[in-house]
């Protein structure tokens, strides 16, 4: 699958997608650190790529429709040490080998994975 993870994820997460085989970029790669929220989601739009974030907005489904992107994940932890993170992507990229995301929105919780379609 492809990704794209916000600027507010650590290098390790893009690390750690690229690791289980994943095409991934960051935003900071791009450029595109301080870029409104809109204009990033083109980008994945364009590139056809998941977002991975830490910013809530981009669960509110009116703002950024799921069945319009090619998917949408937000990491939703209180904690977000850099190896807290690291620890929810690769429970993320576990959950994700036996899963499409294409046109959802997936929360990553501390106990459990919420899939909206």
């Amino acid at each position: 699958m492809r990704f794209k993870t916000d600027e507010n994820l650590p290098v390790e997460a893009t690390e750690a997608f690229l690791a289980a085989g994943h095409d991934a970029l960051s935003v900071h790669e791009q450029g595109l650190g301080g870029r409104p929220d809109p204009q990033v989601v083109a980008v994945c739009l364009e590139e056809n790529r998941v977002l991975v974030t830490l910013d809530a907005d981009f669960a509110d489904i009116r703002a950024y429709p799921p069945s319009r992107s090619p998917g949408l994940i937000v990491l939703r932890i209180a904690n977000q040490s850099r190896g807290l993170v690291v620890t929810y992507v690769r429970r993320l990229i576990a959950a994700l080998r036996d899963s499409d995301c294409s046109g959802q929105l997936w929360i990553v919780e501390p106990q459990r994975i919420r899939v909206r379609r």
